[in-house]
């Protein structure tokens, strides 16, 4: 039975896909929305976050952006050139926007500078505690586990959350007219570029998933990629937390010595 995977549908519509990986998606979902309905964004959005909720989450988000290239790089030595047709369509696609993404951390360091926190802050300081588990996932299932799970975790599950969340925010008024007219663009430059580009962004890494596994995946399969796509949103949700509750931890740690 041939079992290879070829989209003929449009990229951005679920059902170019196969009945497996639809599924999986409609599985994940609720998992996803913890993440997009987040108040964090809400109060980014409305200039009620604060600095140190600010500060959390520039800080706490970074070392996953300062590495996503390197993430990225690691799915790619798990490809061979002519192996099947999920590694060529995942060894071009990587080594194309490998690039793209070096870009995005300097982009990140400017939105940071222009919301108030220095640069060195974040290249020179230590994440906030319980921010740290986005880094840590994506390093480990990007290093140790398969192709398809790497680039589902990281590519298909953060990226796309990112676009959603980002576009909430991008698309405040509000927030776009708290920074100086004259530092605008550049400041909300990594917003618009997720807001946007990384609406097919994910769709494509969802396409080298299904290449990759094919028609008929065993069903243990599908469930080791779909667990790897909510821990992702949910490694996601626990940082947006960080930002939201700055002090929460810290107050919990000493209500426990007391």
């Amino acid at each position: 039975m041939n079992t290879r995977f070829e989209r003929t549908g449009p990229l951005t519509e679920l059902t170019s896909y196969p009945q497996w990986a639809q599924d999986m998606v409609a599985d994940c979902e609720s998992t996803k929305q913890s993440v997009i309905a987040h108040p964090l964004w809400k109060k980014m959005s409305d200039g009620t976050l604060g600095r140190s909720g600010t500060a959390n989450f520039m800080v706490g988000i970074w070392p996953v952006i300062e590495r996503f290239p390197a993430y990225m790089a690691k799915s790619l030595l798990k490809t061979r050139f002519g192996r099947s047709p999920g590694d060529n369509l995942a060894r071009r696609w990587l080594v194309r926007n490998i690039r793209v993404e070096q870009n995005h951390a300097e982009y990140w360091l400017n939105w940071a500078e222009g919301a108030g926190i220095p640069r060195e802050e974040l290249l020179e300081g230590v994440p906030p505690r319980g921010t740290e588990v986005l880094a840590n996932w994506c390093e480990d299932v990007s290093g140790r586990d398969t192709l398809a799970a790497s680039i589902a975790a990281t590519n298909y599950a953060v990226e796309g959350a990112t676009g959603e969340w980002s576009q909430l925010i991008f698309e405040s008024k509000r927030y776009a007219e708290s920074f100086p007219s004259k530092i605008r663009a550049g400041t909300l430059r990594w917003l618009q570029l997720h807001a946007a580009y990384d609406d097919t962004h994910p769709w494509e890494a969802l396409e080298i998933v299904c290449t990759i596994m094919g028609t008929e995946p065993a069903a243990d399969e599908v469930a080791h990629i779909g667990e790897c796509i909510k821990r992702s949103y949910t490694s996601m949700r626990i940082l947006a937390d960080r930002c939201v509750e700055p002090h929460r931890l810290l107050e919990v740690l000493s209500s426990a010595a007391a």
